[in-house]
């Protein structure tokens, strides 16, 4: 006997992809040099170095840092490096520019890691609507990553979908032969 109801998605083949599982779980801070500026209009170096010498470079241990300039100063571009040489081996991930950068770069380097190979030929949904906000820059990048590999790629849900790709016949043709 047949069964009564088919489960016509889970039949499908269709692989989903969340992009919320790529947010990284850790903390995310700004650094801001305008505190180490001399009277909020320039970088000392003695008292940059000193300070950089004896901060206490723990407190950003496993999280994710965002290094900006709030002020209109004249910051050199070293004193970047040299806060960037102290993060590493502390931050997990250190970025100059404001948190929305720094969550650019963490989707970057969460989708970079993605294999393509394991999305050859695969019906993919691109899950959209979570519980975190996913930037729209992640959904674009998740695109130029794997669109060269996937037989299809669809937004949304996998019960209700909006096809965006479908690899053309004579390219699936040409890889099969």
């Amino acid at each position: 006997m047949e069964p009564l109801f088919v489960n016509r998605v889970a039949a499908s083949g269709l692989v989903t992809l969340n992009l919320e599982d790529y947010i990284h779980p850790g903390p995310r801070v700004v650094y801001d040099i305008k505190d180490n500026l001399f009277h909020g209009l320039m970088l000392r170096e003695k008292d940059f170095r000193e300070f950089v010498k004896t901060h206490d470079w723990t407190q950003y241990d496993g999280q994710n840092v965002a290094i900006i300039c709030s002020a209109d100063a004249i910051v050199p571009t070293w004193a970047y490096m040299l806060l960037a040489s102290k993060l590493q081996g502390h931050a997990h991930h250190y970025v100059f520019g404001d948190l929305e950068a720094l969550e650019q770069s963490l989707f970057e380097e969460a989708i970079a890691s993605l294999n393509p190979a394991d999305y050859q030929d695969a019906k993919l949904v691109i899950k959209g609507c979570g519980e975190k906000p996913v930037p729209t820059f992640a959904y674009v990048a998740i695109m130029q990553r794997l669109l060269p590999v996937a037989a299809s790629i669809m937004y949304g849900e996998p019960c209700s979908t909006v096809p965006l790709y479908k690899k053309p016949k004579a390219a699936a043709a040409v890889a099969e032969g």
